[in-house]
């Protein structure tokens, strides 16, 4: 199950719970019926006395909020996209540190690695490894080798 579908069964279980509640069924026995904690269900009861059924919708996010906005998001895809040679890097490969200091420089907005890294997952983004695989490679004697050198060597 992935994440969205996760959270949307999370806030249904909550929402059952709430309306469990309304009928007077006691909060150890909505705990038990919904696979939760009594403090969960206690929870729920809270935010339900306070804000009614919209409190028991789920968050639109998590956490803490990002330190780029939409805008600069979609901005940082496109500079990454166009690649680390038109952002001024020696080579073509993007690295955490490159990506930081492109971050740095374009939006004044410090970030560690790992929140470059977390950032570039939220958006969709995942890790790249170049295959290195020598110039000089000769297809046919690897083919060799492992149909007649390997099997020797195996045993």
């Amino acid at each position: 199950m992935d994440n969205e579908k996760r959270l949307i069964e999370w806030e249904r279980r909550r929402r059952r719970g709430a309306r469990l509640l309304e009928l007077g069924v006691k909060q150890a026995e909505v705990a038990r019926r919904m696979g939760v904690t009594r403090t969960s269900v206690s929870r729920w009861e809270k935010l339900r006395q306070e804000g009614g059924e919209e409190a028991l919708k789920r968050p639109k996010r998590f956490g803490r909020p990002r330190r780029l906005s939409d805008v600069q998001c979609e901005e940082l895809i496109e500079q990454l996209k166009a690649g680390a040679l038109a952002a001024g890097f020696a080579t073509e490969l993007w690295t955490l540190p490159r990506m930081r200091t492109l971050i740095e420089q374009r939006f004044s907005v410090k970030l560690t690695e790992p929140s470059v890294w977390r950032l570039l997952r939220s958006l969709g983004w995942s890790v790249q490894r170049p295959t290195g695989q020598a110039r000089q490679r000769n297809e046919k004697a690897i083919r060799t080798w492992k149909a007649r050198r390997w099997p020797e060597l195996k045993k």
